[in-house]
């Protein structure tokens, strides 16, 4: 199968159109029920903005997340249904927004989502442990986001606690050949060096990588290949891929108490957020 049904083509789902307007609905009862503070700028570019839902009850930590749309479409308020079920765990919730390609590069795009990180840590207190979170293109920031080396960057230690990696993409490469590419505009070089699974080291904080069962060969491949490549270099990991779930029906799977999927993202969120 070639990279284009692979990535675009091969994920398309008949139902996504119903699927997306019900989360549409859901984030729009989620901001009424939880009165977040919304657009709240962490840095200079209109894109650079927060959604920021308080935890329900004490909070034991804060969650970073990032939406999908392969770095070039999509928007925070499409995500925000999932907030109620993530602050029931007793996480602060930030969803992020960030610059697009092509009024970016990628390597603007994720140098731009690094700015988020201090931002939550101040919004959120700044002692608590920071999960990080995204989903598709959303899924390869946070991991890049766990590879920076933050006390280049004026923090003492790096502040990500654990992350939560769902349908990502960590090799860049098969991109480069797809329609994708028009708005991305990567070489083979630049899509080498923006692919987090070839830079994957030890000390890394705890991860769970999951994708949807009925994604395409090649989001399964992705998923198992950076999961093995964390586990490699000595750091936890978990992988899974939830029976039955596609691309995007996979997020509300993520907030459903009884998945097993939640299961482990409750029981990551334990280890790298003990209650205070």
């Amino acid at each position: 199968m070639s990279a284009q049904f692979q990535y675009v083509e091969g994920q398309a789902r008949p139902g996504f159109a119903a699927l997306l307007a019900g989360y549409e609905a859901d984030g729009r009862a989620a901001v009424a029920q939880c009165a977040p503070r919304l657009d709240v700028p962490y840095g200079t570019q209109p894109r650079q903005t927060l959604d920021l839902f308080a935890a329900t009850g004490p909070a034991r930590g804060a969650l970073l997340y990032l939406h999908a749309g392969y770095w070039q479409s999509r928007d925070k308020a499409l995500f925000r249904f999932l907030a109620p079920g993530l602050a029931a765990l007793g996480l602060h919730v930030a969803l992020a927004n960030y610059p697009l390609c092509p009024s970016v590069t990628l390597d603007a795009l994720t140098e731009a989502v690094r700015e988020a990180v201090p931002a939550v840590l101040r919004e959120t207190g700044g002692a608590l442990p920071l999960v990080v979170a995204g989903h598709s293109a959303g899924a390869h920031l946070a991991v890049e986001l766990a590879l920076t080396d933050w006390p280049a960057r004026g923090l003492p230690a790096s502040p990500i606690a654990a992350v939560i990696a769902l349908s990502g993409i960590y090799e860049l490469t098969p991109l480069v050949d797809t329609t994708l590419n028009a708005n991305l505009r990567l070489d083979a070089a630049a899509a080498a060096r923006r692919s987090p699974v070839r830079r994957v080291r030890g000390g890394l904080p705890p991860a769970l990588f999951a994708v949807g069962g009925d994604e395409t060969p090649a989001f399964l491949e992705q998923n198992r290949d950076m999961h093995a490549a964390w586990q490699a270099a000595g750091n936890a990991g978990t992988c899974i891929a939830p029976d039955g779930d596609d691309h995007f029906s996979l997020l509300r799977t993520w907030i459903s108490p009884d998945a097993a999927l939640h299961r482990h993202t409750r029981a990551l969120i334990e280890r790298a957020c003990p209650a205070r």
